[in-house]
């Protein structure tokens, strides 16, 4: 999931930033209305976070866009206007739900989860492939019956995989969605994660390489390309 953060208060848009990192879930800041429009243009968010007062354009400006370009994404609208008026706005506006300043991340988190999951183009609560059970709401991933322990961002690279259902998924895109705009697009921290995902998921290798293409979860596991591809993988490091 990557949410974008529209906040022109720098420490506050970091912690939700941070906050949200160690959810799995990658953000992006925008401290004006501008930004936040370019951000749009040019990538792929599943959930808009509103401070409705930042620099023109505004948060209720952004929201109007977001509603008027007929995506779906989700808006939730996170502001010290706190009176009933002001609530009953931000909805008319298109918000899908609406949270007050000072407030607690936990909620936040709570409550950008909730949006994902009702999303128009929303995933099936648990989807299965392969002998692979994931869970995205409980955090929850069984391979054969058998429950596997993943870290965060193991979790978010899995997803992601598991949502293309046996589709090719880059490297790149997998840094774009699992990671953030922040990331370096060097590093080599996808391919690592992905080594030690195999390792955590087991044999037969679930997740097979596409040569200079991404990655894929491999359906036909005992055909052996899973295996050879990730003997090629850059071993996981400390």
């Amino acid at each position: 999931m990557r949410v974008l953060i529209v906040e022109d208060e720098p420490y506050m848009a970091e912690a939700i930033r941070d906050g949200l990192r160690l959810e799995a879930i990658a953000s992006d800041i925008a401290p004006d209305g501008a930004t936040a429009l370019t951000l749009l243009d040019v990538n792929a968010y599943d959930i808009a976070v509103l401070d409705r007062d930042v620099p023109a354009p505004t948060g209720d400006e952004i929201a109007r866009r977001i509603v008027a370009s007929g995506s779906g994404m989700p808006i939730l609208m996170l502001t010290a206007a706190d009176r009933l008026n002001d609530k009953a706005s931000g909805f008319e506006l298109g918000a899908d739900d609406y949270l007050t300043k000072p407030f607690a991340l936990q909620e936040l988190v709570l409550r950008i989860r909730a949006l994902d999951r009702r999303r128009a183009h929303h995933r099936p609560p648990v989807r299965e492939i392969a002998g692979l059970r994931l869970d995205p709401f409980r955090r929850e991933v069984y391979r054969d019956g058998r429950y596997v322990a993943l870290t965060r961002k193991q979790f978010a690279v899995l997803e992601e995989l598991v949502a293309a259902e046996g589709g090719v998924v880059s490297a790149e895109e997998l840094l774009h969605r699992a990671w953030d705009e922040n990331a370096d697009p060097f590093t080599n921290a996808v391919r690592i994660t992905v080594s030690a995902l195999r390792k955590r998921l087991g044999e037969p290798w679930l997740i097979a390489t596409v040569p200079g293409v991404g990655y894929r979860i491999d359906a036909q596991t005992g055909d052996g390309r899973g295996a050879a591809d990730a003997s090629r993988e850059e071993p996981e490091r400390g």
